[in-house]
C-alpha cells in the first residue's frame, strides 16, 4: 500500500552551489534534473530546488525554548542516533549553525534533539530527533 510522501519545492539563487550542498554535504540522492531545477530524495520525501536568480529569503524568528527559531524552515525528523551522526557530519563540513545541536524541552513531553542551519541560499533547515517517537505529536 502506498504511503503518501511529502513534496516540497524551494527557491535557490545558485543551482550548482545548492546541488552540491544538498547532494555532497547533506548526502541526499539526486533524482531528475534540468538546467533550472533538481529533485532529491529527502529522507524518503520528494524535495526540489528551483533556480530563482533574484531570490532573497524572508526569514523571521519565533522564540521556542528560549531560542530564536528561523521561520520559515523545513527539515526532517531523524532517528536518535542518526541525528547525532548527521550533526557530526555537518560539523565536519564546517556548517555554521543558527542553533547548535542540543536537547530541547529536556525532561518534558516532546523532548527532542534539534539543530538549525542555512543552505547556501539562506533557506533555514531544522533537523530533529525524539528518543521516544510516540511523543512527536504529543502536547
Amino acid at each position: 500500500m502506498f504511503k503518501p510522501i511529502f513534496h516540497l519545492a524551494v527557491p535557490v539563487k545558485d543551482l550548482a552551489e545548492s546541488r552540491h550542498f544538498y547532494h555532497e554535504i547533506l548526502g541526499l540522492e539526486v533524482g531528475r534534473s534540468s538546467q533550472k531545477w533538481v529533485d532529491f530524495n529527502f529522507f524518503g520525501h520528494q524535495f526540489v530546488i528551483h533556480q530563482v536568480d533574484d531570490y532573497l529569503p524572508q526569514n523571521h524568528f519565533n522564540s521556542v525554548d528560549k531560542q530564536d527559531v528561523p521561520v520559515p524552515h523545513f527539515g526532517a525528523v531523524l532517528e536518535w542516533e542518526q541525528f547525532w551522526r548527521f550533526s557530526e557530519r555537518m560539523k565536519s563540513y564546517g556548517i555554521q549553525f543558527e542553533i547548535e545541536p542540543y536537547i530541547r524541552f529536556e525532561g518534558k513531553v516532546g523532548e527532542q534533539a534539534t539543530m538549525f542551519f542555512y543552505d547556501p541560499s539562506g533557506n533555514a533547515l531544522e533537523f530533529k530527533a525524539f528518543k521516544d517517537t510516540e511523543q512527536i505529536f504529543k502536547s
